[in-house]
């Protein structure tokens, strides 16, 4: 059993940056694939970022790429979301999930999910 909590959202203007970060329990995170997905009001989950359980792989939505950064600190429990360069159509809540499975990036693919965190970006 996993438990995930987000952090770091919040209202930015366009081209600002934010870090939104999971903090998981449980003493097995590190044997977890983490990712993040956004939900915008009206449309439905979309994948953001997947790292590997060490860190080594990353995979990111075309539509974030250069410009997010997904990484994370697994002595810390932590899976953390760089995100620069926001744009209004970043708008949307984040959510940080956790899955067994290998560099999956379909929603149903995961298990564990946090509660979500609001990212606001204003023109």
């Amino acid at each position: 059993q996993v438990q995930l909590v987000e952090s770091g959202g919040g209202l930015v203007q366009a081209g600002g940056s934010l870090r939104l970060s999971c903090v998981a329990t449980g003493r097995t995170f590190r044997s977890y694939t983490m990712a993040w997905f956004r939900q915008a009001p009206g449309k439905e989950r979309e994948f953001v970022a997947v790292i590997s359980w060490s860190g080594g792989r990353a995979h990111y939505a075309d539509s974030v790429k250069g410009r997010f950064t997904i990484s994370r600190d697994n002595a810390k429990n932590t899976v953390y979301l760089q995100m620069n360069s926001l744009k209004p159509e970043d708008t949307a809540v984040s959510y940080c999930a956790a899955t067994r499975k290998l560099m999956v990036v379909a929603p149903d693919e995961y298990a564990y999910w946090g509660q979500g965190t609001q990212v606001t970006v204003s023109s």
